[in-house]
């Protein structure tokens, strides 16, 4: 890859160019600002649920960087899609574990407990 401006790349419309570089920017700045958010959380709660979404986090931020990289011409299209889907599957395996570890595996049932030890009087 010898281009350096996402203006010069041959699979973008050069009208859309500005348009992609402003979503990846925002995209970047989103996601970096979320991920230190996390950050913060975690280091408050030092809970299992809340590393898993600083990672999930992190990974997005990272993954945001890597689009914005292949827009320059610095990461290839191929490395991209490796990272960016393989980041995808990483992101849904561990929000999914972390709502599988978040709670009772049946809401329902507590709140049948709850509401039978309130109308004891019938």
């Amino acid at each position: 890859m010898d281009h350096t401006s996402p203006f010069d790349i041959p699979w973008l419309d050069p009208q859309l160019a500005p348009v992609l570089l402003a979503v990846l920017v925002l995209a970047v700045i989103g996601t970096t600002v979320l991920f230190c958010c996390g950050i913060v959380a975690y280091s408050r709660r030092r809970s299992t649920r809340y590393l898993l979404i600083t990672v999930v986090l992190g990974l997005l931020a990272t993954r945001s960087v890597i689009g914005l990289g292949t827009a320059f011409g610095l990461v290839p299209m191929t490395i991209h899609h490796l990272v960016e889907h393989g980041f995808d599957f990483t992101i849904a395996v561990l929000v999914l574990y972390a709502v599988y570890r978040s709670g009772p595996a049946n809401d329902t049932d507590a709140e049948d407990e709850r509401t039978s030890h309130g109308s004891g009087g019938d």
